[in-house]
């Protein structure tokens, strides 16, 4: 099967890559990361006016009800610039794990304008609600049922502009496809992860082809070379593979769940490499606060085991074959 992305997916990501390209998103991460969550909150009206926010809610809820491709797609542009906030729960989770609420068509409208971002915890994959602080909607779901939930304690992260929180059931209940929230949620999350290792990359390779070291540019040396480009093979490997779960997940393919533990088995791999060969291509500086690609470090260490590690999704896989 041939699948490549459609010249109107290319404009949609162009249009996302240019909007927050003009935006300060460093600088809303680092604010979000003191606790002020003002600069990303406007980074999220922005999204909400290209639509990106509407991308999972169903049409007859003023959303878009796009494809699983293009929600991926538009996910890993917000990874690529380090969005900050529940970008999975708010954008892919919650609009599963609303459908069948109450009060489904309010909320549902709200997410899709962009009013109402929302958080989600689904133990015991994700067993805490990223961002709840700032979250308008926090949700608790297990066993086929969600409910709305207030926050508890919070708990440390590695990356401090995505803070997590204990969350408890604070109202009634309703059925919900917790088994497909959990899917979206993981693949959203791998979308996320090859969005920042390409972010990763490029800044590895820009930086490459200025630092000089022994009077050579330091992307001239072979080593430099081999380990960007064995990057760069990797995110190729494993974007079709979240691309290709995303079509298994529209199609209610059987192979889903193993589809979609590949795809975050690959691309948390491939996030990890980008990592490693981005901090050894800048020395000691890339990790500093003060060094953007410090921020992508901290997002993919938190992101990797979020929505299920390594391990989990491996088992998935090979309780498959």
């Amino acid at each position: 099967m041939k699948f490549d992305l459609d010249q109107e997916q290319r404009d949609f990501a162009a249009s996302i890559d240019a909007a927050l390209g003009a935006a300060d998103v460093p600088g809303a991460v680092r604010a979000w990361s003191a606790g002020n969550t003002e600069p990303g909150k406007r980074v999220w009206s922005q999204l909400a006016e290209l639509g990106v926010t509407a991308l999972a809610v169903p049409e007859e809820f003023d959303g878009i009800g796009a494809h699983p491709v293009d929600l991926v797609l538009a996910i890993e542009a917000l990874g690529r610039w380090c969005v900050p906030g529940p970008v999975v729960e708010s954008l892919a989770v919650a609009p599963v794990l609303l459908a069948g609420a109450p009060d489904a068509a309010e909320r549902l409208a709200g997410l899709a304008a962009g009013e109402l971002i929302a958080t989600a915890a689904l133990p015991p994959h994700a067993p805490r609600a990223v961002d709840a602080h700032a979250a308008d909607l926090v949700l608790l779901a297990e066993n086929s049922q969600a409910a709305i939930a207030q926050i508890g304690s919070e708990h440390r992260s590695v990356d401090p502009s995505r803070r997590v929180f204990g969350v408890t059931a604070a109202g009634d209940s309703w059925e919900a496809d917790t088994s497909r929230a959990y899917e979206v949620g993981a693949l959203a999350t791998a979308a996320q992860l090859i969005g920042a290792g390409q972010a990763m990359l490029n800044t590895a390779v820009d930086y490459a082809k200025q630092r000089t070291q022994f009077g050579r540019v330091i992307g001239g040396y072979q080593a430099i070379k081999h380990k960007l480009a064995d990057v760069h093979i990797a995110l190729e490997l494993a974007r079709p593979l979240v691309y290709g779960a995303a079509l298994s997940l529209a199609d209610g393919s059987a192979d889903t769940a193993r589809d979609v533990s590949a795809a975050k088995v690959a691309a948390s791999d491939a996030a990890l490499a980008a990592a490693h060969s981005a901090l050894q291509t800048h020395g000691a500086i890339g990790f500093t606060s003060e060094c953007d690609l410090s921020l992508w470090l901290l997002r993919v260490q938190a992101l990797r085991p979020a929505w299920g590690d390594a391990t989990t999704h491996r088992r998935r896989v090979l309780e498959a074959i």
